[in-house]
């Protein structure tokens, strides 16, 4: 571990000495050291949504965690995931605040006065007048506030103090050393000696909800428009959307064993950290609920959070990507491999429950399991671990028998299912005359498929056809991994062999991947006739060219057949593929989608391993620098990864290694809207057809991850899913293979 950390050190300085001025360095390796991982549990105290709505929270020094709601006082002791209520039935009621003091005393205010517990014992405090809405507490203080006035302890009695506010008391902080701050509705007091002074030009709003100190001797107020910072009693600085806080409505701030500022709003909660970064955790991923009330923290710096809708445990966990890898790669095989060797996601009968997880079919079961089978090339490239090779050749298998399965000469299916699965997506349906009118109004290409789902010869399957332009895009691209990279001489053979099928096929029928039913798929178009012939083909046209002539280079580099590299030069010399293929980089904006971009990645490296011709490797090489530039964020790991086999480059290796880092473990897809933030804007941009944000947003508030799914997307994910990790495990085996991430 020492070694590493010093290996790593030594890394960034050498990195460091050659940056200049204008242009630092690329850090091109990446020594796997120990990081924070964070995970999110949820708890719901019970069936009872007041007992649900937390408002205050705090844990103690037993790991007890006190928690005051709308309905009462519960705890929940180590170990258990039971909340028992602590209040007698006839006491119970609306509760406000939970804190632990310094010297290990809880403290509760409620409807009804204040709780303390101590040395076992919860016992109601005499003195202060009811309702207590804030308890705080530092050093030997502790204070009660509420609408009827403000109380200290001393010397074991509640003393009322003479301090002149507004009733409506929000949030308070002790100093310990006499002086106390309220927040309320008219602004922020400072209670001291007995006089008090308002502060309300020095706020952003006078309307506050919570006060907490920061390092610096700044005092964080968290009002209507943001958070307020003062030093020395002065205005120092406004966080508001513009510095990351995601809403102006700020509902709670504390400070965090580390010395990062949390401050809990009404749209997830926003850390500050002291080097000035900040994160956001938001969305059911990371929280119950986003309006969160309250933070606590554990020993062991984990974050409690109070929310409208249960608790949530924000846990913070050492491991390395080594670990992480282990992790994923168990999930992986324990739950997203289904016979006969297919890669995908789960279906849950409960959004969000994985305890109700079920395999699924997707469209692109192929594409998918290609991308699996490209992980497993590259795990193997980088361990030489047999088991690596046997699983690759497994998933090669399964693309071929898609193939097989149709009983074609060269048609494959998009997936397969067991012949008695009652339930698929996208079923056989008939259509109306109408109906089809309708579609061909919207899309003058549409074909209407009524048979998607077809039984195999032997009838233990339900094959799906209709197979599309970006399965064949995925299939070669994992052909071409597992041929370079794992397969043995007689694995190669059969790559060989199959490769021929499907080309063979496409000239046959004119360059079309043609159906069971004699005509050729709704998107599988390759074609001079529809690319340069038919303008409702036109937004297809460069990146459909630029597959084929990779599909062709691929097929002549492996099995020196002339024919392909005769019809590969035939078509970019009297069908201009090769200038049509240029066009990738300039496409009109109507036609640009973010799935194009992963295509072309799947492309790029198949054609500089086997394309020789120093003109055309000119030409491939222009486009490939001029594509990577309209990736400007790095945010595409395959495609980093694929510019790097193209060129032996590194580049955005540290984009990769924090995406690697920051994704979640949690594989749900959960429903992530950015909309609700207002410190990002609605934006078209990348992609001017989608809806998406101004900032693109870290991989742990994003839905999970596939590589050809717009990362800026306003509004992302589907809780009905769980997402394979294979997202991360090809890049991470792929950068491990490469020399990028290193132990």
């Amino acid at each position: 571990m020492i070694l590493s950390v010093v290996a790593f050190a030594i890394l960034f300085i050498q990195c460091k000495t050659k940056e200049t001025e204008k242009q630092p360095a690329e850090i091109q390796v990446y020594v796997d050291v120990p990081f924070i991982q964070e995970t999110h549990e949820a708890f719901q105290i019970s069936d009872n949504p007041e007992d649900n709505e937390i408002r205050g929270i705090a844990v103690d020094n037993e790991s007890t965690v006190w928690i005051a709601t709308a309905s009462g006082v519960f705890k929940r002791k180590e170990g258990t995931r039971i909340w028992e209520s602590v209040i007698t039935e006839t006491d119970r009621g609306p509760a406000y605040s939970a804190i632990v003091s310094d010297e290990g005393t809880v403290f509760l205010g409620t409807w009804n006065g204040i709780y303390s517990k101590k040395n076992g014992e919860l016992k109601k405090q005499t003195g202060p007048k009811p309702p207590v809405s804030v308890v705080t507490s530092k050093g030997t203080e502790t204070w009660a506030l509420g609408p009827n006035g403000i109380w200290l302890l001393k010397n074991g009695n509640w003393e009322e103090q003479p301090f002149k506010i507004a009733r409506s008391v929000r949030g308070a902080a002790a100093d310990g050393n006499g002086s106390l701050w309220v927040a309320t509705d008219a602004g922020l007091y400072q209670c001291s000696g007995g006089q008090t002074k308002l502060f309300q030009a020095e706020l952003i709003s006078a309307y506050s909800k919570t006060v907490a100190f920061a390092p610096g001797n700044e005092i964080w107020t968290g009002v209507m428009g943001g958070v307020s910072i003062m030093q020395n009693g002065t205005f120092a600085k406004a966080l508001t959307p513009e510095q990351g806080v995601p809403t102006i409505i700020v509902n709670c701030i504390r400070q965090s064993l580390d010395s990062v500022m949390w401050v809990g709003t009404e749209v997830g909660v926003v850390r500050f950290a002291p080097d000035g970064s900040n994160s956001l955790r938001f969305s059911k991923r990371w929280l119950t609920n986003d309006k969160v009330n309250d933070i606590a923290f554990d020993k062991n710096g984990n974050a409690w959070i109070a929310t409208e809708n249960g608790v949530s445990l924000i846990k913070r966990n050492t491991m390395d990507l080594a670990d992480k890898q282990k992790y994923f790669y168990n999930e992986l095989m324990k739950k997203h491999i289904r016979k006969p060797w297919i890669c995908g996601n789960l279906r849950l009968s409960v959004p969000g429950d994985t305890s109700t997880w079920e395999n699924s079919d997707d469209d692109n079961d192929g594409e998918y399991t290609g991308g699996y089978l490209a992980m497993e090339s590259f795990r193997y490239a980088a361990t030489k671990d047999p088991d690596a090779q046997e699983k690759a050749r497994k998933a090669f298998h399964f693309l071929r028998y898609l193939q097989e399965i149709t009983g074609t000469d060269n048609f494959f299916a998009r997936t397969i299912v067991p012949a008695d699965w009652i339930r698929v997506n996208d079923g056989n349906r008939t259509y109306t005359e109408q109906q089809i009118a309708d579609e061909l109004v919207e899309d003058a290409r549409y074909k209407p498929v009524e048979n998607r789902w077809r039984k195999s010869a032997d009838g233990k399957w339900l094959w799906k056809g209709d197979t599309s332009s970006d399965e064949m895009d995925g299939h070669m691209m994992a052909y071409f991994y597992f041929y370079n990279y794992a397969a043995t001489e007689a694995d190669k053979a059969d790559v060989r062999k199959h490769v021929s099928t499907i080309i063979d096929g496409l000239i046959k029928h004119n360059y079309n991947l043609v159906d069971i039913d004699g005509t050729h798929t709704r998107w599988a178009v390759w074609s001079p006739d529809q690319l340069n012939g038919d303008p409702d083909w036109a937004s297809e046209k460069s990146l459909n060219s630029f597959e084929l002539l990779t599909f062709l280079k691929f097929a002549y580099g492996i099995t020196g057949n002339e024919l392909y590299q005769k019809e590969y030069l035939r078509l970019i010399n009297e069908e201009g593929y090769l200038e049509n293929a240029k066009g990738i980089n300039s496409k009109n904006p109507a036609w640009q989608i973010y799935f194009d971009l992963t295509m072309e990645g799947y492309m790029f490296p198949i054609l500089f391993k086997y394309e020789t011709d120093p003109k055309l490797l000119a030409v491939y090489n222009e486009m490939l620098e001029k594509w990577m530039e309209h990736q400007p964020h790095g945010e595409n790991l395959y495609n980093n990864l694929a510019y790097t086999i193209c060129t032996g480059k590194k580049i955005n290796v540290e984009q990769t290694v924090e995406f690697l880092k920051d994704a979640p473990l949690d594989l749900v897809d959960w429903l992530i809207d950015h909309t609700l933030r207002e410190d990002v804007k609605v934006v078209h941009s990348p992609i001017l057809e989608e809806v998406q944000i101004s900032e693109l947003p870290p991989a742990s508030i994003r839905a999970t991850v596939r590589w050809d799914k717009n990362p800026w997307a306003a509004i992302q994910g589907n809780p009905s899913q769980v997402r394979e990790p294979v997202f991360w495990l090809w890049p991470y085996w792929e950068a491990k293979y490469l020399g990028i991430i290193q132990e």
